[in-house]
């Protein structure tokens, strides 16, 4: 039996996710053809009246990443959520091997793990957040394995627990490509880089 508290929880949840599948994501490669997103950022005298008042509201720690990057990482991040609301969705009716599918997709590998690094290279401690995020989420998958309800419930929420603490503690700072490798050390930006 699921704790009334899990229940209200999965019901605020479903209440609030979408009942209708998004758009898929375009292709980081199609991202790539696009003129704006591969033509290298021009430097400017400094951020408008409006992006300094909003930089200066929002107290966040910034995460450096070039346009491409940053682009990208808002696809994963909308790809994480859609994910979430399929867990929800295959926990609703009891479907373990749906929870673990979708569970999967969040859940820790080499690959993604190379992408958080080089994704926090700019700003301490992202990379440690990000990781914790892809690690807590293999509890979903592995709860989901033994047929154990209570179990998917409470890994989902420490997961969601750790996107609420990283975007509660960061925030994204397009920067240009010289300002990217300064920050970082790196001098190849995720830009030539194309999906993961």
């Amino acid at each position: 039996m699921i704790p009334r508290s899990l229940s209200v929880f999965v019901v605020l949840v479903l209440a609030t996710s979408c009942n209708k599948s998004p758009a898929p994501a375009p292709a980081a490669s199609a991202l790539a053809e696009h003129p704006a997103a591969s033509a290298p950022m021009k430097a400017h005298s400094g951020p408008s009246a409006t992006d300094a008042m909003l930089d200066s509201i929002d107290q966040r720690k910034p995460v450096p990443l070039v346009p491409m990057m940053a682009t990208h990482q808002k696809q994963e991040m909308r790809d994480h959520l859609l994910a979430v609301q399929e867990i929800i969705q295959a926990a609703g009716k009891n479907d373990f091997p749906g929870v673990e599918k979708a569970a999967a997709r969040i859940g820790y590998s080499e690959q993604m793990g190379m992408m958080c690094k080089h994704m926090g290279a700019g700003a301490a401690g992202f990379t440690d957040a990000a990781l914790k995020f892809h690690h807590t989420a293999d509890g979903i998958g592995g709860a989901a394995k033994k047929k154990d309800m209570a179990g998917v419930m409470t890994a989902l929420a420490s997961t969601l627990e750790t996107c609420t603490d990283c975007h509660k503690t960061y925030k994204q700072q397009v920067v240009d490509d010289a300002t990217w490798a300064k920050l970082t050390g790196q001098a190849a930006p995720m830009s030539e880089m194309h999906g993961h």
